[in-house]
């Protein structure tokens, strides 16, 4: 699996191209917007993208998800179906943050713990971690070493729990008790910011650092 990261919205959202080099069928994860350079990136990388995949329900990863799908009519997996109030507030998200306008959407699969989605002849495993929002989900390659975590984890910190339904002390067991399990040679891409390991924050961050908890 090849992946390209494309930050977009005044947020620096960091968008995914993530494809099959088998087949170059591709998905873009969390499409917050800016999506003529999306569909830049996918044009000169080759990719066919077959679907779209959402980690969470705030308006700089779902924002352009609604315009994506009808441009190039394939469905929409995730998040978790707690998300759904997010979802529908896509409107007035947008409207509040003087995004462009956007659309609520329903997906065509919500995602639960345990899941798998496909890419191509890839599989990402799904893994159901609330806290930031109460149905963010996180996407594994386990044959790649590689996580898509959104806004539960950053280099250095964690995401808010500031927002409505946002949960600290859930986010901070979906960490350590869903994603550190992984392993520590698991690289991820964040939602914003530079791309760690899950050993490089086990080690460093004040947040969730091993040393904090004993």
């Amino acid at each position: 699996m090849k992946a390209v990261i494309i930050p977009v919205t005044p947020f620096a959202q960091n968008c995914s191209l993530i494809w099959c080099e088998e087949t170059m069928k591709g998905a873009v994860v969390d499409p917050g917007g800016d999506l003529d350079h999306i569909l830049q990136v996918a044009e000169k990388q080759g990719v066919e993208i077959e679907k779209i995949l959402i980690t969470h329900g705030h308006l700089d990863h779902a924002g352009g998800t609604k315009e994506l799908k009808d441009k190039l009519n394939v469905p929409i997996e995730g998040p978790h179906k707690d998300d759904k109030f997010w979802i529908d507030q896509l409107p007035e998200q947008c409207a509040r943050y003087n995004f462009p306008e956007s659309h609520a959407f329903t997906p065509e699969r919500w995602l639960n713990d345990g899941d798998t989605v496909t890419v191509g002849n890839e599989t990402l495993d799904v893994i159901h971690c609330p806290g930031h929002t109460p149905g963010h989900v996180v996407f594994i390659s386990q044959k790649e070493h590689v996580a898509i975590v959104g806004d539960v984890l950053f280099q250095g910190s964690i995401g808010r729990t500031d927002f409505p339904r946002g949960n600290h002390t859930d986010l901070i067991h979906s960490i350590r008790e869903k994603l550190w399990p992984l392993g520590d040679h698991i690289a991820f891409i964040p939602g914003h910011g530079d791309m760690s390991t899950f050993g490089q924050e086990r080690k460093t961050n004040p947040f969730v650092a091993d040393m904090n908890f004993g």
